[in-house]
């Protein structure tokens, strides 16, 4: 069964009819020409714009921003911002770099159109046109991930399906944060990249997992050669509380991208056990519907 399009119920909101009755709030709002029959654009006072605290994305890059109120100078706000009304506020579903680059020209009102929305239907719509304009960052796309699993009670293949990502991709992103915050800090600045941060997963211990990234970042090590810190790692291993190293199975670093390439394909933790020819590959699952993924992954019908 194909997935909807990436940016369906995006599309929904920006373009379906309004609600039957809309009651703006104070202070005055002028209305302008609509578009078509089916929108109606309002202008209110910018200083009744509030961002919304669902928004995925944290980080707005300040040279992006000045161009686009450059931009805005010269041409004005194109797009109208989608919002909600909220607390005798306007919230934003959508648009805010536009709302950011118009506090930086003072504008005194912007255009908006107001719909009603929960605040799952607000995360998501937010992910989607974020994903859609490849403005999150890894960790963000996977915090807004983790949101809609643990707030709203998602599975992985439904926010997948949501999205418009795979399931795999999905678990992938929210691997990411496993990680420990100094490392997350690396991978958010761009220090180590996401095929980095996927390598330092392959190590079990946190202290380990942030000394690899700390030489990655020293050295400049690219993937390939990170692989090959990750496999020694491996080998050492991490001490214990008296001071010895815990025995650790040696891992090539061929059978690392293997196994990195099972957890890809199957979008959940794998482990391949390989010595000599001989060994196993243990795949987990943490639900009935992922273990049914799997299923379906390797061809095989539960009936």
């Amino acid at each position: 069964m194909s997935k909807p399009a990436l940016g369906r119920g995006l599309g929904a909101l920006l373009g379906g009819n309004p609600p039957a009755t809309q009651t703006p709030v104070a202070p005055a709002i002028s209305a302008v020409a609509p578009p078509d029959n089916r929108e109606r654009v309002l202008r209110v006072p910018l200083n009744q714009v509030r961002p919304s605290a669902l928004q995925p994305r944290k980080e707005f890059s300040d040279e992006a921003l000045r161009e686009l109120a450059d931009s805005i100078r010269e041409q004005g706000i194109v797009q109208p911002l989608i919002v909600r009304e909220n607390n005798g506020f306007f919230e934003l579903i959508a648009g805010e770099r536009r709302w950011r680059a118009s506090q930086l020209l003072n504008l005194p009102e912007v255009p908006v159109i107001v719909r009603v929305a929960d605040d799952r239907t607000v995360l998501e719509l937010a992910l989607i046109e974020n994903l859609q304009r490849e403005n999150l960052n890894a960790l963000e796309e996977a915090l807004g991930y983790a949101q809609l699993a643990e707030q709203f009670k998602l599975t992985q293949e439904e926010i997948a399906v949501k999205v418009g990502k795979s399931r795999a991709a999905v678990a992938n992103a929210t691997r990411l944060l496993k990680l420990p915050a100094p490392v997350q800090s690396f991978l958010r600045t761009g220090r180590i990249s996401v095929g980095h941060a996927k390598v330092i997963l392959g190590l079990a211990d946190e202290k380990i997992q942030q000394a690899a990234a700390e030489r990655i970042v020293k050295d400049g090590l690219n993937v390939r050669q990170t692989e090959g810190l990750v496999a020694k790692l491996q080998v050492r291993g991490p001490r214990s509380s008296d001071g010895k190293i815990k025995a650790i199975v040696p891992i090539d670093s061929n059978i690392g991208r293997l196994e990195e390439k099972l957890r890809e394909k199957f979008g959940t933790k794998v482990h391949l056990k390989y010595a000599r020819g001989k060994g196993a590959v243990e795949i987990s699952f943490f639900s009935d519907d992922q273990l049914q993924s799997i299923l379906e992954t390797l061809g095989i019908n539960a009936d």
